[in-house]
């Protein structure tokens, strides 16, 4: 079981990017597939998840609105889409399977 984020960058306050998990040795619409974040010097924080036949998705109060997850059941991956991007929202992006599997995180940064 292997999970590889990707789409990280710098992006201007105000500005959109879009990150990708995708899935390898499981099906991701199988599992719940979380995504979580970590700033600088601070502890890991829940962003969203995506679950069930539907594709059920949850999000973090600090993000509801601005962020939307879903997942390409043919692709084997989910995407986070970021938008309004404030300065608060930098940090390590890392998704999460089964609650034991962990990728090796894309950098966010949200600066001007």
């Amino acid at each position: 079981v292997q999970v590889v984020e990707s789409g990280g960058g710098l992006v201007s306050p105000g500005g959109s990017l879009t990150l990708s998990c995708a899935g390898f040795g499981f099906a991701i619409s199988a599992y719940s597939i979380n995504w979580y974040r970590q700033a600088p010097g601070m502890g890991r924080e829940w962003v969203a998840a995506i679950f069930g036949a539907a594709g059920t998705a949850k999000y973090a109060d600090s993000v509801k609105g601005r962020f939307t997850i879903s997942r390409d059941n043919a692709k084997n991956t989910v995407y986070l889409q970021m938008s309004s991007l404030k300065s608060e929202d930098t940090g390590l992006y890392s998704c999460n399977v089964m609650g034991a599997y962990w990728g090796q995180g894309t950098q966010v940064t949200v600066s001007s």
